[in-house]
């Protein structure tokens, strides 16, 4: 389904930390949105709460819940982090995506 890099594992338990986030009670909710200037966006964030519908999966020690709709778009999907000079923050590779835009921010399917 979603897997992550070390690299990205490392920072995400990082800024848990940073927001006291305690990441045995909380998930990290991926989610696609509409946005960005080829159509869809990715959005992560904390959560406590899991719908009846979402999914949840547990990764390398971090917990995920992404709804259905997002589930489907990110198959296959890897979470990397970068801090070097081609661009700092959180990128997904994604083998679903036809079309990104040259900020690497949205895809289109």
């Amino acid at each position: 389904m979603l897997q992550i890099t070390e690299s990205a594992r490392q920072r995400l338990v990082q800024v848990a930390a940073g927001d006291g986030v305690d990441v045995t009670e909380q998930y990290l909710r991926v989610a696609v949105v509409p946005g960005g200037c080829s159509g869809l966006t990715y959005d992560l964030g904390w959560d406590t709460t899991v719908q009846d519908a979402d999914e949840t999966v547990e990764v390398d020690g971090l917990r995920f819940v992404l709804d259905p709709r997002s589930l489907a778009y990110v198959e296959g999907t890897t979470l990397d982090f970068s801090d070097g000079l081609d661009g700092q923050g959180f990128h997904f590779h994604n083998p679903q995506a036809v079309r990104t835009c040259a900020c690497g921010e949205s895809f289109s399917l």
